[in-house]
């Protein structure tokens, strides 16, 4: 084995994002149809060197290289539950923004989580590095295995991979940083945005048609809390909306990036160049959701 290993750490975009409700622990039961994007950030290991973590790249300020970080998180998460195991000194190419709703700090967790596997001979289905996963963050389970699912419960209840079709996407985050806790906080005085239904649905959806047509009935109860807090979400949606040859367009997660959805890669990145030149001091990326 390679003493340098890389892994991909793909955005998570949150296709929809129905909020059950408030837990007795403080949390809130969710029921969310994830699907990844086609790029994110990079993480490599070197092995046989003392755990450490530098961070590179046009977010990396905002990422930190603190204990704080997920990736040291996962990575002390999964010693403490096999002693003797090997680690090394990771280095994280951060392209994603933060706190954005694409779960990027999640998705580094998991990489991280990955390339001690392969270091250490585990197997991906391994016990322990999906209770690492979960001791790090909600969000980790699902990126362990970077595949559309259904996520359900805090984030710890996953559905098998899904099928679903390509589905080209821009997505764009206004650069406004909203926290998690107060967009729940906004949604608990707001009625919810989306019914109540049958994602069993989901795994029998064979076209880009019959996506959008469930999207466009399943939509994200945090973007009305989220755009009280920030009405620059408000605007990246118009913006997407404006854009000729957007089939849907919604909000990842709790915010602030927002996803809209193209015929084709084609038509999204040129919707994505439109974007950049007129507004320039948002991040945009075009590529496809389906899958790393």
């Amino acid at each position: 084995m390679p003493d340098l290993l890389v892994e991909h750490a793909p955005a998570k975009v949150n296709l929809m994002l129905r909020v059950i409700g408030r837990r007795a622990d403080g949390y809130h039961d969710l029921e969310s149809l994830v699907a990844f994007a086609d790029f994110g950030d990079r993480l490599s290991l070197s092995r046989g060197a003392e755990l450490s973590l530098t961070v590179r790249g046009p977010s990396a300020r905002q990422a930190g290289e603190g204990a704080d970080n997920l990736v040291l998180k996962a990575a002390r998460a999964l010693g403490a539950r096999r002693p003797g195991l090997a680690l090394g000194a990771f280095r994280l190419d951060k392209r994603l923004p933060v706190a954005a709703g694409l779960g990027g700090g999640s998705a580094d967790a998991a990489a991280a989580l990955r390339l001690l596997a392969r270091a250490n001979d585990l197997v991906r289905d391994d016990a322990e590095l999906y209770a690492a996963a979960r001791a790090t963050g909600a969000d980790v389970p699902v990126c362990l295995d970077p595949r559309p699912r259904v996520m359900r419960g805090i984030g710890d209840v996953l559905s098998e991979p899904l099928l679903l079709p390509p589905l080209p996407a821009v997505l764009v985050n206004p650069g406004v940083v909203v926290a998690t806790k107060d967009v729940f906080a906004g949604w608990a005085s707001a009625p919810a945005s989306s019914p109540a239904g049958d994602l069993a649905a989901i795994g029998q959806l064979s076209t880009r048609q019959e996506v959008l047509r469930f999207l466009a009935a399943h939509a994200n109860d945090l973007e009305r809390p989220a755009i009280a807090l920030a009405p620059a979400i408000a605007d990246v949606l118009s913006a997407l909306r404006a854009l000729s040859g957007c089939r849907l367009a919604r909000m990842s997660g709790s915010g602030a990036t927002c996803f809209g959805l193209f015929a084709t890669v084609t038509a999204a990145r040129a919707a994505a160049q439109i974007l950049r030149g007129k507004y320039q001091h948002w991040w945009v990326r075009a590529g496809k959701l389906n899958g790393a």
